[in-house]
């Protein structure tokens, strides 16, 4: 089980997100993310941010559904997104899903695929996922599940990052370093259903591509 998150970023469809409503514990929208789960007609359990970005049929949706929510200036030093995380990092669920990340300027997506980083969020395992895609951080090791096919790019954040180590793909890895900056990673493929990755230092950036 897994607590929801929703961005105000591009989602030109949403029907893709139906599946993963009923393993949520709780599902939040920060700020403008609110308009995906209105087009889901499935109301958040709260919203977070300066609710400066809600058209009026939206807010008048959530006020008649009775959503809480936790508003903050304006003027503030945190995205609605971080904040949103921020409040999810002390939450009991483990697992954190994001949705509508990407898309729309290119400074609010960057900040956003950012934020994983975020020293709040160790200890969780948050993914941002899309129709075709999942990005999630590597700080130790992970499993990646797919089908033989599917592209995995392994991506240095923050850096360079050493002892790189992967197995169950096209081209393995063994102890290496993967360079910031670099695009040595990018593009590589599952060979089997599941593929290993681990890190001895620095945090990697793990996307995978359904059907390549």
């Amino acid at each position: 089980m897994a607590l929801l998150i929703f961005a105000n970023g591009v989602l030109d469809e949403v029907d893709w997100i139906r599946p993963y409503l009923p393993h949520a514990t709780a599902v939040w929208a920060a700020n403008g993310g609110s308009k995906h789960l209105y087009r889901l007609n499935h109301p958040p359990d709260r919203v977070i941010g300066d609710m400066d970005s809600l058209p009026s049929e939206i807010s008048a949706w959530l006020t008649a559904t009775q959503v809480p929510f936790h508003q903050y200036p304006p003027e503030k030093d945190e995205t609605d997104l971080e904040l949103a995380l921020l409040l999810a990092a002390e939450q009991p669920e483990s697992e954190i899903w994001l949705f509508g990340l990407l898309g729309g300027r290119l400074d609010q997506t960057l900040a956003n695929i950012s934020l994983l980083t975020h020293p709040a969020l160790v200890g969780k395992s948050v993914q941002i996922i899309t129709a075709t895609e999942r990005a999630w951080l590597v700080r130790q090791h992970t499993e990646i599940m797919g089908q033989v096919g599917d592209l995995v790019s392994l991506i240095p954040l923050a850096g360079d990052v050493q002892g790189v180590t992967a197995t169950g793909l096209q081209w393995p890895l063994q102890a290496e370093t993967l360079h910031f900056g670099q695009a040595r990673g990018v593009s590589n493929r599952l060979i089997a259903e599941k593929a290993t990755v681990w890190v001895e230092n620095g945090l990697l950036l793990c996307i995978q591509t359904k059907g390549g």
